[in-house]
């Protein structure tokens, strides 16, 4: 009667030990990420900061950029073609911002150019605004052109050159070589009050300071 009694207790025992063995492995490992739930979800798309869309300004067509010579042009010596260094004189705004500051590099093109004797009895000098720098980058720009012809024995004629839009007013030759002149509303305007320097009867001669008066034809995206 011992021996079967027996048995059934080794056997409880045993089913016992086996059962306490498997609950043991089921019991789930700890993950990192519970132990450290900061962690979680770092370095995910919707974690990182948007950067904003690039703001865009536009200077329109139309607006007037008034330039320096930084170099004398003539009708005698320039030629059609030839490039000529300018700074701007006042600072350009849109809508109360300063877009072009003042001093900004610029450079131009003369287009045409006819000395006394090759131009029905006159001369004539024509240059184009081709190139602006801003927040030291150079941008490239369309602007009318601006023309001044000599008839001969000295009569004046001023040209209006539209270059496509607008007229371009000429401002030449500032008293005391543009230091400390004043360039007024009727000038940044382009209102045509301009003169330019003369060799006799001869020759136009736009000296080195000499003020330029341009209109954009196209507008410039400034990113």
């Amino acid at each position: 009667m011992k021996s079967p009694r027996l048995f059934f207790v080794l056997m409880f025992f045993a089913l016992a030990f086996l059962m306490a063995c498997g609950d043991k492995s089921n019991t789930p490992a700890t993950s990192s990420n519970s132990a450290n739930p900061g962690s979680a979800g770092t370095g995910t798309p919707e974690s990182k900061e948007k950067k904003p869309a690039s703001e865009v300004t536009v200077i329109p067509s139309g607006t007037t950029i008034i330039v320096r010579l930084g170099e004398t042009l003539s009708s005698k010596q320039s030629q059609a073609g030839q490039s000529f260094s300018a700074t701007v004189a006042q600072p350009v705004t849109v809508d109360g911002k300063t877009v072009i500051e003042e001093g900004a590099a610029a450079r131009g093109t003369v287009v045409d150019v006819k000395g006394m004797g090759h131009f029905k009895g006159g001369a004539r000098l024509q240059v184009r605004l081709d190139s602006v720098t801003i927040h030291g980058k150079e941008h490239q720009i369309e602007t009318t052109a601006v023309s001044r012809s000599l008839k001969g024995k000295g009569k004046r004629s001023m040209g209006f050159i539209g270059g496509g839009a607008g007229a371009g007013a000429l401002i030449g030759a500032l008293a005391g070589g543009g230091k400390g002149a004043a360039i007024g509303a009727a000038a940044g305007a382009g209102a045509g009050t301009a003169g330019a320097a003369f060799t006799g009867n001869k020759d136009i001669v736009l000296q080195a300071e000499s003020a330029l008066t341009f209109r954009l034809t196209q507008a410039v995206e400034l990113r």
